[in-house]
C-alpha cells in the first residue's frame, strides 16, 4: 500500500495574514488616488459585510475590486503592486504564519494556498510565502494579456474552492483518496471545503466557525496571539 500524498492547504486572508489583502489593496489604491475615497470606501465596506456574512456576489466583487488597476492599465498597475507589496504586505506578514508554512514544506507536505482573492492581489504574497501553488480566482485577460475584471472559469470561493482544488487534484493525477489533507481557515465562508479535508484547522476563526470548530472537536488554532 503506497503512503498517501500530504497536502497543507491554506487560506490566505486573516488566516496566514492578519489583514484582508484584497480589502487593504482596495484601500491602498484610494490612499494613491485611483479612486473617491468616500464613494470606493462605501462599496468595499459594503462588500466586505456581503463577505463576513456569506452573501457575497464574488462577480460583481471582482469587477469592482480590480476595475481601478484595470484601467490604469498594466504598467502603472504593476508598479503599484509592488509599493502595495512594500508598504500594505510587508509590514503585515507575522514571523509564526511563515515558521508554520515551512514546517509543513520541511514534513514533505505540498503546500497550497488556496484564496477567494484574485490572483493579481494574491501571486506576489504566495511568493513571499514560498508557495508556488496558488489557487487563487482567476482573472480573464483581453487579447493584450491584461485583465477585463471578469472572472476565468470557477471562482475560488466557498463551494467553489471544493471544485477547484478537485481540479487542482486532477491536473496532477491524484485522487481525493489518494491524499491526506490538512486545511487551514479563519472564515466559515470555507466550511465546505473544511468538511472535505481530513484535518480542519480553524485559524484565526471567526465566531461562527468558532463555535462549529468547537461543536465539532476541530483544532482551534490562534496563530496570531502566538
Amino acid at each position: 500500500m503506497t503512503d498517501k500524498t500530504k497536502l497543507a492547504l491554506f487560506d490566505l486572508d486573516h488566516t496566514l495574514l492578519p489583514i484582508d489583502s484584497d480589502y487593504s489593496w482596495g484601500t491602498f489604491t484610494t490612499t494613491i488616488g485611483w479612486t473617491d475615497p468616500v464613494e470606493f470606501a462605501r462599496r468595499n465596506d459594503e462588500f466586505y459585510a456581503h463577505y463576513q456574512a456569506g452573501t457575497l456576489d464574488v462577480h460583481d466583487y471582482v469587477r469592482f475590486a480590480t476595475e481601478a488597476a484595470r484601467l490604469k492599465g498594466p504598467e502603472v498597475a504593476l508598479a503599484a503592486r509592488d509599493r502595495f507589496m512594500r508598504e500594505g504586505i510587508a509590514p503585515a506578514m507575522r514571523p509564526q504564519a511563515m515558521e508554520l508554512v515551512r514546517r509543513h514544506q520541511a514534513a514533505g507536505d505540498e503546500v497550497l494556498i488556496i484564496t477567494a482573492t484574485n490572483e493579481f492581489v494574491t501571486r506576489p504574497i504566495a511568493d513571499v510565502f514560498g508557495v508556488a501553488q496558488l489557487i487563487a480566482v482567476e482573472l480573464e485577460r483581453d487579447a493584450s494579456g491584461w485583465i477585463t475584471g471578469e472572472i476565468r472559469g470557477t471562482p475560488s470561493f466557498r463551494e467553489g474552492k471544493v471544485r477547484r482544488f478537485g481540479e487542482w487534484l486532477a491536473a496532477r493525477g491524484l485522487h481525493r483518496h489518494e491524499t491526506e489533507v490538512t486545511f487551514y481557515s479563519d472564515s466559515i465562508n470555507d466550511l465546505p471545503l473544511m468538511d472535505n479535508v481530513d484535518c480542519p484547522v480553524a485559524t484565526n476563526p471567526d465566531d461562527r466557525l468558532r463555535a462549529l470548530a468547537l461543536e465539532r472537536g476541530w483544532r482551534v488554532l490562534e496563530l496570531f496571539k502566538q
